[in-house]
């Protein structure tokens, strides 16, 4: 049986603020939903397959007490340019200490960690897209479009594609059709100009 970590919860004082941050960092996305006193946001680091969620009502735990919170990067140069790029408060490259950690607005800390070569036996195989039967593939595109037919009433003229696109790949990731739409929804809010 597969076990996954996929989501990591921390505990923020603001949420938006720490929505802001996140963004800035160019970790993707995922979703910020509100229900009468619960707010949750997931968002996830560039090309891992982990998120993190934070919001309201999601949990008791203190905000910024989560502590060494690890990323891993094949270049650590690179990815702590990036980062004070961004505006993100870095420390200096160090071999393995006790600290300095980097904090998020709230206090819960973050380190970068090199990795080059995984050792024999840590690596993770790749797995490749599911592939689909036309018939499948079919249905899907039928589902598309009939979602899309929702989007198109209401929004300025488009490319379909650029709507379809988000959508497919959503779904073909085992999203719901609502989700889906959602991902388009927000990849159009991105490209069309204001």
């Amino acid at each position: 049986m597969d076990m996954k970590l996929e989501v990591i919860v921390l505990p923020v004082s603001d949420v938006d603020r720490a929505k802001r941050f996140y963004a800035t960092l160019g970790f993707r996305e995922d979703i910020d939903y509100a229900h009468e006193n619960f707010r949750v946001v997931q968002f996830t680091p560039p090309a891992s397959q982990a998120s993190i969620i934070f919001g309201k009502g999601i949990t008791s735990a203190t905000s910024g007490s989560v502590d060494s919170l690890v990323l891993a990067v094949d270049d650590i140069d690179a990815a702590r340019d990036d980062l004070i790029a961004r505006g993100v408060d870095v420390s200096e490259v160090f071999h393995y200490a006790s600290s300095p950690f980097n904090n998020d607005p709230d206090g819960n800390g973050w380190l970068l960690q090199e990795i080059q070569t995984r050792l024999p036996g840590r690596e993770w195989k790749l797995t490749p897209a599911r592939t689909m039967d036309v018939a499948t593939l079919a249905e899907l595109l039928r589902e598309t479009a009939e979602h899309h037919g929702h989007y198109e009433k209401t929004h300025a003229e488009h490319h379909w594609w650029d709507w379809y696109a988000p959508y497919l790949s959503t779904r073909q990731n085992g999203s719901s059709p609502e989700e889906a739409a959602a991902a388009a929804d927000r990849y159009m809010e991105e490209i069309l100009p204001r």
